[in-house]
């Protein structure tokens, strides 16, 4: 067995904004596992600022894990607690090694392209008009579930935009969530929440900054809108810490990147945890290519989670990789007649 890895950088069709800045490319890396005529491929998303593991010895970890791939995926994993998207990477080359088809990770009625995912439609930060003509976008693409990412332009327009989506469309029509990435101060969250939740919203990310337990603590337990944990889930390793972050703030909701917290086994940590405290939650993709994606979505659809996900992020690149996921009246689908187009 033998394994390489390769660095690859992803165009977005158009620059695509976050309260952490704009953004054009994004850089990603594959590891790919060589046993006699059989291959597997899996992909270490990384997202710079973001991910924990953005270090600056992120490539000699890579080297060394494909020098050391004969020690297996049990071992591994464990070694590589601090690189979370690289225990991604690696459990994804893992599985498509050992599939009959690489691509066909957690074969299900969604693979056969019998059953599709749910979907929010992500609408990126911009000024007031950019952002009307992507909710436009969305609802005419069948979106019924949209998620808007706030706290980069003025507050008041943000709330102007949702004022004029709800005055068009109700609670029943239209499924609103936001994500402020930590834009909000503790001083004035609690009213920026008050103002929000006059607009019925489903939910938001992550209004403060990570690390701030007692307040992001007191927030969840005044707050009038549902709040969902995101940033904070990450670099929390041990079980226990993550029980106890649980516990101390007592969100309403945990969004899981993989990518971002230790792949699949680290999500299935969280959503255990969750689970035993009632607090529900949500699987989305970290702006992976369709390698990523791939997987994500497929892992995601055996857990029988029946609210939107979010991993509509497939057709951001102009470079990414042909494969079978579409989507389609506000699912991600599984095209069967589709095929994948994977060269590096």
């Amino acid at each position: 067995m033998k394994a390489s890895y390769r660095k690859y950088l992803l165009n977005f069709k158009r620059p695509s904004g976050t309260s952490r800045g704009i953004m054009t490319t994004k850089e990603t890396w594959f590891i790919i596992i060589k046993n006699d005529d059989k291959f597997g491929v899996g992909e270490c998303g990384i997202l710079r600022g973001l991910s924990i593991d953005d270090r600056p010895d992120y490539e000699h970890k890579l080297k060394w894990v494909c020098e050391h791939i004969e020690l297996g995926l049990e071992t591994l994993i464990n070694a590589l607690k601090e690189f979370p998207s690289i225990q991604f990477g690696l459990e994804t080359a893992f599985k498509s090694l050992e599939s009959e088809n690489k691509f066909e990770l957690f074969p299900s009625h969604f693979t056969e392209g019998a059953d599709n995912i749910p979907i929010n439609g992500l609408v990126w930060m911009g000024n007031a008009e950019f952002m009307q003509k992507q909710i436009k976008e969305k609802i005419n693409a069948g979106f019924d579930c949209i998620k808007l990412k706030i706290g980069a332009i003025d507050f008041k327009t943000e709330l102007d935009i949702l004022k004029s989506i709800r005055t068009e469309f109700s609670v029943s029509d239209i499924e609103l969530r936001v994500d402020a990435n930590g834009a909000f101060s503790k001083e004035d969250a609690l009213e920026k929440l008050k103002r929000l939740s006059e607009y019925q919203l489903h939910s938001i990310e992550q209004p403060l900054k990570p690390k701030q337990f007692n307040e992001m603590a007191k927030l969840c337990e005044v707050t009038p809108l549902p709040i969902a944990l995101d940033e904070e889930l990450i670099g929390v390793f041990e079980n226990d810490d993550k029980q106890k972050l649980l516990q101390v703030i007592k969100p309403q909701y945990i969004i899981l990147k993989p990518s971002l917290v230790g792949g699949f086994r680290g999500s299935q940590q969280w959503i255990d945890l969750a689970e035993q405290q009632n607090i529900k939650w949500w699987i989305t993709s970290a702006l992976e290519s369709n390698i990523g994606l791939n997987a994500i979505a497929q892992w995601t659809y055996i857990l029988k989670n029946a609210l939107p996900q979010g991993l509509g992020t497939g057709g951001l690149y102009t470079n990414n990789f042909d494969s079978p996921l579409i989507v389609k009246n506000g699912t991600l689908q599984y095209d069967i007649k589709q095929h994948w187009n994977f060269n590096l």
